[in-house]
C-alpha cells in the first residue's frame, strides 16, 4: 500500500523523536503544538474570547460602579 501509515512507521517515527528530542521535551512540543492549532482555529473562525472577556469586565466595573453611586446618594438623603 503506497502512501498508508501503519503501525510499525508509526513508532518509528515516535523513536526517532524521542531519540532527537528526549521523554521529557516531547509533552512540551505536544503542547505547544496544540495550543498553536487552537489560536489558529480560533483566528480563522474569527472568535475573539478576549474581547468579549474585556466587555463582560467592563459591564460588570459599570454595575458595581452604579451600585455605589445609588448607595451613596441613598446614604445623603438618609443623613
Amino acid at each position: 500500500m503506497i502512501g498508508g501509515i501503519g503501525i510499525p512507521e508509526l513508532l518509528l517515527i515516535f523513536g526517532i523523536l524521542v531519540l532527537l528530542f528526549g521523554a521529557k521535551k516531547l509533552p512540551e512540543i505536544g503542547k505547544g503544538l496544540g495550543e498553536g492549532i487552537k489560536s489558529f482555529k480560533d483566528a480563522l473562525s474569527g472568535e475573539k474570547k478576549e474581547d468579549e472577556k474585556v466587555i463582560n469586565a467592563k459591564e460588570i466595573e459599570a454595575e458595581i460602579t452604579n451600585k455605589s453611586t445609588k448607595v451613596e446618594s441613598k446614604e445623603k438623603t438618609t443623613a
